[in-house]
């Protein structure tokens, strides 16, 4: 069984997400006694794919058709399909992303493979058994799933295993072209708009978050929030209720109806912690909550708590990190 890992790219660099899959799936190919082929899609950069050697991959199938630069369902669909075709790729493992879950439905179509989303442990195989754990109610419950058929497609939950980073390791980066045509973009968006958080930092692929509530009293307070921010080199977010009345803008909801962030760090500051947030942010390593009542709910679920008023501790905070800066 070969591994084929979907590496996703913007601005040249490898998303976190995804050098995180491809240990996975050099891990998944060194259990099966075999090695890693990468397909990388996005705006990439040859030198930034070499690097994944680092992480165990052995090759990374690069097409610089410029047109995927952007993400386009039918044209990403295609040239994952061709790279399985062409690698004999009986497993296919790439990130529980919004274009993992767009393109890895399509794939199991496609090429007929059994699908497992939201996995959080490698398999467990045993024969012909092919067992994945995967995440269920929002992160409140797990499942063990048997995979069957020839061939597998395992999208792999953020932050759930580590990027390994084995130093002075390089892959081969090849050349590879799905031929792809007019009709395979004919989906492909009239314009695209990467709304940027303050400081630049793509909300999703944050390693660091600031997020405030209905606890900021207001959006003239909100330069606490950004303040941090800055601060730590985070992105900024906010609850449901402040973008329902337009204290922020809805980019930066973050929730089970919002965006879904896994950063390291993930900062609530006056938000009490609805579940429908928690469903948003349960995949972050590193949960701090500040509030002042000492029963927000939030706090069950942080890995560290301040019980006190953000307008209090927020500046403090803010200095304390400009200092260790």
């Amino acid at each position: 069984m070969s591994v084929l890992v979907v590496v996703e790219c913007a601005d040249g660099e490898v998303k976190k997400s995804s050098l995180e899959v491809a240990s996975y799936g050099a891990d998944v190919a060194a259990m099966l006694g075999t090695t890693a082929t990468a397909i990388a899609v996005g705006e990439a950069n040859e030198a930034n794919l070499a690097k994944l050697g680092e992480q165990g991959i052995t090759k990374v199938l690069y097409d610089a058709e410029p047109r995927l630069k952007d993400f386009v369902n039918n044209a990403y669909t295609k040239l994952i399909a061709t790279a399985a075709e062409q690698e004999s790729a009986k497993i296919i493992v790439l990130a529980n992303s919004n274009i993992g879950a767009a393109v890895g439905s399509r794939l199991s179509v496609r090429l007929k493979t059994s699908l497992a989303t939201n996995v959080v442990e490698l398999p467990k195989i045993s024969g012909d058994q092919f067992t994945v754990k995967r995440g269920a109610f929002s992160g409140k419950a797990f499942s063990d799933v048997v995979l069957s058929g020839d061939r597998k497609i395992i999208a792999v939950k953020k932050n759930s295993t580590e990027a390994k980073h084995e130093a002075g390791k390089t892959a081969e980066v090849a050349s590879f072209s799905a031929q792809l045509g007019d009709a395979d973009f004919a989906d492909a968006p009239k314009q695209v708009v990467m709304q940027d958080q303050a400081g630049g930092i793509l909300l999703p692929e944050a390693d660091r978050v600031v997020s405030g509530g209905r606890g900021m009293k207001g959006p003239e307070n909100w330069g606490l929030i950004e303040d941090l921010a800055k601060a730590l080199g985070a992105a900024t977010a906010c609850s449901k209720p402040v973008s329902d009345v337009d204290w922020r803008p809805h980019h930066e909801h973050v929730g089970q109806t919002g965006i879904t962030v896994s950063p390291n760090l993930y900062i609530a500051c006056g938000i009490s912690g609805a579940i429908q947030h928690l469903a948003g942010v349960n995949s972050s390593k590193v949960i701090v909550v500040i509030n002042k009542d000492p029963e927000a709910p939030f706090f069950k679920a942080a890995d560290y708590g301040i019980v006190g008023d953000v307008f209090d501790v927020l500046p403090k905070l803010t200095a304390a990190v400009k200092a260790l800066n």
